[in-house]
């Protein structure tokens, strides 16, 4: 599986860069299926920044507004009311999905019971761009300050990577570099800390960081 993790989404030339590299052709030829399901686990997301984050306008331009062929909405709580056999033609088509951020317990949760897990397993070829629960979905935990949804058993998410990621860092202004290690420490396994110009690429298991901002790998076997 190719997955570009990112914070903010593709916010400069060289996450572009790695993103067109892992497509293997531009943007502009790719068709892309976006996944909004996260944001209705968390709080302050809702119909409106839904509609902002289809609409490809706002803080979605790094996403969903980077000029794709085509564009359409895989929303995964639909999913199991309308059988495999119809939806997953669309996952193996698409040359990317778009993973947007939200509750990334609660995108886990929907992933497993939509079976879009266990679809995207079949197709190498598909390329996850996640931006911030749609990043952190693929690690083993995300820690408690993090899980919004209030149905969650707990912090584990799918562990498809081994290592954690602590996006928006100085983003906000509890997202520090200090409450990142306090993080870190909780999380006891490998993590990365990363800004909103800093994505992980991530091919065959192999991890380049790709950055023009600022981020910080833990690890406590170090």
């Amino acid at each position: 599986m190719r997955m570009l993790l990112t914070s903010g989404g593709v916010t400069n030339p060289t996450i572009h860069a790695s993103l067109v590299d892992m497509l293997g052709k531009p943007v502009e030829e790719c068709r892309a299926l976006v996944v909004p399901t996260a944001q209705w686990g968390h709080p302050m997301c809702g119909p409106s920044s839904v509609v902002r984050l289809i609409a490809g306008g706002g803080g979605s331009a790094h996403l969903t507004g980077l000029g794709w062929a085509s564009l359409g909405v895989l929303e995964l709580t639909a999913l199991p009311t309308i059988g495999v056999d119809r939806w997953a033609p669309w996952v193996r088509e698409a040359d990317v999905l778009l993973v947007d951020g939200g509750d990334a317990t609660y995108l886990a949760h929907w992933m497993r019971a939509s079976g879009l897990l266990d679809v995207m397993a079949s197709t190498p070829d598909t390329v996850w761009v996640g931006v911030s629960a749609g990043s952190m979905v693929m690690t083993p935990r995300i820690g408690r300050p993090f899980v919004a949804w209030a149905d969650a058993p707990d912090d584990r998410t799918l562990g498809v990577v081994d290592f954690s990621i602590f996006p928006h860092l100085d983003a906000f202004p509890e997202n520090t570099l200090e409450a990142a290690e306090r993080w870190a420490a909780a999380i006891d396994g490998p993590a990365y800390v990363i800004d909103e110009q800093t994505a992980l690429a991530v091919v065959d298991g192999d991890v380049t960081v790709v950055s023009e901002g600022r981020w910080e790998r833990f690890d406590p076997s170090e």
